[in-house]
């Protein structure tokens, strides 16, 4: 039953209340959660609410909400977490909640999992690849849902293979294109003495030297791109690939003002920077 009446909600702090919507709840009415609206649940309430409907949850979902319940050593849960969880989304203080507390999540890890299909085995590669902590791995691999695809890094390698295929049919050639006068006579490689012509900028990122350039540069964002965007999204992992491109054909423009620039590895060095980053953090 899903349950859209608002359900008071208050910060770790309990200093403000604010009203949210909940959209994905547990089949009880929001009294029985917090009866006096004090924007907390006790944990003893919130155990027996679990033990009642936990057959009702996923499983994952489950083991999170009793890592919750562990976590907190004060006998309330902040109702903002819940809520948060069980829409999917969560809150500095429900993420500390989880990582200080007591004990490790219940039941096997999330690699240990059998009888998935091929797309979700894909998700939980994606998960182990990007993701360090085994909570988020398993926040993430409930959570997504292909919807949108990761579309951004597949749509570049996409353009920069139909590009490399004209320009070889054109020039009948397969390796060192670089080295035709007509391949940097084009409309798409960087120059710096043709830096009035904005869109060279980016547009040298579609055009490479060779086959061996191109599949180095498209292994590279497929094997890496694709895991970032499926986490982080087309919007912020695209800012990071046209931050790294930008900085390559502004890094030539001052190192080497005689040198043409053609591929990606630009933005697939900010790629890989990202994802150092990621694990890292």
């Amino acid at each position: 039953m899903v349950n859209s009446s608002p359900a008071v909600a208050a910060h770790a702090e309990g200093e403000e209340i604010e009203v949210l919507e909940s959209t994905d709840v547990l089949p009880v009415a929001p009294e029985d959660y917090d009866p006096e609206n004090s924007g907390f649940i006790s944990t003893e309430r919130f155990r027996d609410l679990l033990a009642a409907h936990g057959s009702e949850l996923d499983p994952h979902k489950l083991e999170v909400l009793l890592a919750l319940a562990d976590a907190n050593a004060d006998g309330k849960i902040c109702y903002q977490d819940f809520v948060n969880l069980m829409s999917n989304k969560r809150s500095n203080s429900f993420r500390q909640a989880i990582l200080q507390g007591s004990r490790q999540l219940r039941n096997s890890a999330l690699r240990e999992e059998v009888g998935l299909g091929l797309s979700r085995r894909l998700v939980r590669h994606v998960a182990y690849e990007t993701l360090p902590r085994e909570v988020d791995r398993k926040w993430y691999f409930d959570s997504y849902t292909y919807c949108p695809p990761p579309w951004l890094m597949l749509a570049i390698t996409i353009t920069e293979v139909v590009v490399f295929m004209y320009y070889g049919l054109q020039l009948n050639r397969w390796v060192l294109q670089v080295s035709s006068p007509y391949f940097l006579k084009g409309p798409l490689p960087y120059h710096p003495q043709l830096r009035a012509q904005a869109w060279r900028f980016l547009s040298y990122i579609f055009m490479h030297a060779g086959i061996e350039h191109l599949g180095l540069n498209m292994a590279m964002q497929l094997l890496v791109g694709v895991p970032l965007e499926m986490v982080h999204g087309a919007l912020r992992i695209g800012l990071v690939y046209v931050c790294g491109a930008l900085a390559g054909s502004l890094a030539v423009s001052v190192t080497d003002m005689t040198a043409p620039v053609v591929g990606s590895s630009g933005g697939v060095y900010a790629l890989v920077s990202a994802h150092l980053a990621n694990v890292v953090m």
